[in-house]
């Protein structure tokens, strides 16, 4: 199997704050060819969780705030189990008000308990996760106590690599 060096994917998705799916393409032609015998490993992914600057979203004084993502090789209507042979990978963070302070007023702060324990963010896999289609889907979902849209980021470490046509063509069948 011939690798390339890492390389970095990245990718932006607005998942809003209403509680209602949203989902992106990543087009991933340019590294991904089962005929060809290219494919894509994902080495490790690196989750971010914003508003649109890229700063921490704020919660309404005393609200808790949830904001769920997954990656997935199939297009998606709504968050899906891990268990789903679409996952590639999944997370959440949970938010809560610490208290009724308000740094920036308006009965508005940023989140004094954050937990992404129950859904780990998976970043890191021994052998890294093979990619045998060319697109792939980062959806996602907020729920309504953020004030203003959530955004998620995901990073993904990358390297491109040559099976066999036969390998190429299998993995690229199971993940459709």
């Amino acid at each position: 199997m011939a690798k390339t060096d890492s390389f970095f994917i990245r990718c932006t998705k607005d998942v809003g704050n209403t509680n209602t799916f949203h989902e992106k393409e990543i087009d991933l032609g340019a590294f991904v060819d089962a005929l060809g015998k290219s494919v894509l490993r994902i080495l490790n992914i690196a989750v971010i969780f914003s508003d649109s600057t890229g700063r921490s979203t704020l919660i309404d004084d005393g609200e808790s705030a949830a904001t769920q993502w997954q990656l997935t090789t199939q297009t998606q209507t709504d968050i899906v189990l891990a268990s789903d042979k679409s996952v590639i990978a999944s997370g959440r963070v949970a938010v809560g008000a610490q208290s009724t302070y308000s740094a920036v007023g308006g009965g508005q702060h940023l989140p004094g308990i954050v937990s992404g324990d129950f859904d780990v963010s998976p970043q890191h896999w021994s052998n890294g996760y093979l990619i045998g289609v060319d697109t792939i889907y980062l959806g996602g979902a907020a729920s309504l106590e953020w004030v203003g849209d959530q955004y998620v980021t995901v990073i993904l470490e990358c390297q491109s690599e040559t099976l066999s046509q036969s390998a190429a063509m299998a993995l690229a069948l199971s993940q459709q």
